[in-house]
């Protein structure tokens, strides 16, 4: 009857409220009684959509092969890699899912090469994340690929979905420019990637210009690989600290980070490569990649100048755990020992903590330690941490790791770059 008709929409309505309180929104279509479909042009940009919910990738990092919704919540998802395998298995993905009302969805995400490797990470600003609950996320594995169905409750606001916090160039950029700030700090700028973007560096020394033995960090090569870029924050702020141990480690050592090598693939969202479609970690020696190139560029200047020394470089990365892959202990390296002391150091930091070292060396694989070793003679190190270590955790790696290094160099023997010549390096 007409009468029923108008009670089910006042119903419909008070509910509405209700939900808009609760929820924090609700929409109706005027004079049909039906829920909101998506304006057309939230359709229109995205890479799936019904008239209720909707897929796309429009944002720095946002990456997937393809979707489909239906009408039900649900949401299947294709994840593939930046080109064709082989690949190392880095499956990144980072969609936004827009709903047009409150509402439940599931999302399936499937794999056209290795499977799935990262927990779901969820933001409604693209700027804070969280970790999807235990609940919220079922792994299955069919042929040894495994796949992952994410179910979630969302509140009427769009919803980032990634594979890890996303972290773009214009944040180390703002990041690099608060360190900046420190009277011992000078931001420069090492290059410019494949795609023109600008390669930020960071310059650490107290006192001016004087003769240096010279650290080297190294950071994001591999764009997913994000919890390596949370220990080098830290990791670099303590270097910047007003304690006793930064003061005069700064006095003595010169220290430049490159934070982010790798802009392009982290603005693409690649698994793995650059734009090149290389692995930039496997171009040391060759020098095919426009930002190994800088790289090699930057290490043969502070070779070529008299007042400077390398002394160590560290290299910042991600895996399934967090491990220190260090050289081969039968390589001779100068400093001598340095690379014991510093995880022992390290360890000593961290009661309760395991600090894993796997050391290991294949000349010729263009992967930063090796080759730098190889040039150089200096102790290297790639610093990994796993993926999905609690982030308060990797904080402390960071500084610990740091302030380790830091005195460990402190305790070694001082020789000027000018004293120290370059008849004891190891020819290139």
């Amino acid at each position: 009857s007409a009468k029923g008709g108008v009670m089910a929409m006042r119903a419909k309505i008070v509910g509405c409220v209700v939900g808009a309180l609760m929820l924090g929104g609700c929409a109706l279509q005027q004079g049909a009684g039906k829920l909101a479909s998506l304006p057309a042009e939230v359709i229109e940009s995205a890479r799936c959509a019904s008239e209720t919910l909707a897929v796309d990738t429009e944002f720095p990092a946002g990456a997937l092969e393809s979707c489909s919704v239906d009408g039900a919540g649900s949401i299947a998802i294709i994840i593939a890699p930046e080109d064709a395998p082989p690949i190392n298995c880095s499956p990144w993905y980072a969609f936004r899912v827009t709903p047009a009302v409150p509402t439940e969805i599931t999302v399936e995400l499937s794999y056209s090469a290795c499977g799935h490797r990262y927990w779901p990470k969820i933001s409604h600003d693209g700027k804070t994340w969280t970790a999807l609950g235990e609940d919220q996320v079922t792994v299955t594995e069919i042929d040894d690929r495994k796949s992952a169905q994410i179910g979630l409750s969302t509140d009427g606001r769009p919803v980032f979905i990634a594979a890890q916090e996303i972290v773009l160039p214009e944040d180390y950029d703002t990041w690099l420019g608060e360190l900046a700030a420190h009277p011992a700090a000078r931001r420069g700028v090492l290059g410019q990637s494949a795609e023109g973007r600008t390669i930020g560096m960071l310059e650490i020394a107290e006192g001016g210009s004087v003769q240096r033995e010279t650290v080297v960090l190294v950071g994001r090569q591999h764009p997913p690989e994000l919890t390596g870029a949370l220990a080098m924050f830290p990791f670099v702020e303590a270097l910047l600290g007003d304690d006793q141990l930064a003061r005069a480690y700064r006095a003595r050592f010169e220290t430049i980070v490159i934070p982010l090598l790798n802009p392009d693939g982290v603005v693409r969202g690649h698994w793995r490569h650059g734009t090149g479609g290389a692995d930039l970690n496997r171009d040391w020696g060759m020098f095919t990649q426009p930002e190994i190139a800088l790289m090699g560029n930057l290490l043969a200047r502070i070779e070529s100048d008299p007042a400077r020394e390398l002394t160590l470089f560290i290299d910042f990365h991600s895996t399934q755990r967090d491990v220190v892959y260090t050289l081969s202990k039968e390589l001779e390296t100068a400093p001598a020992g340095f690379t014991d002391a510093w995880l022992a150091d390290y360890a000593a930091r961290l009661p309760g903590y395991a600090v894993i070292e796997e050391p290991g060396y294949s000349a010729g694989r263009g992967v930063s330690k090796n080759w730098v070793y190889e040039a150089y003679g200096v102790p290297t190190a790639t610093f990994e941490i796993g993926d999905e270590t609690d982030r308060d955790l990797v904080r402390k790696l960071g500084i610990a790791a740091a302030q380790a290094m830091m005195k460990t160099l402190l305790q070694t023997p001082q020789e000027t770059p000018l004293e120290a010549g370059r008849e004891n390096e190891t020819p290139r």
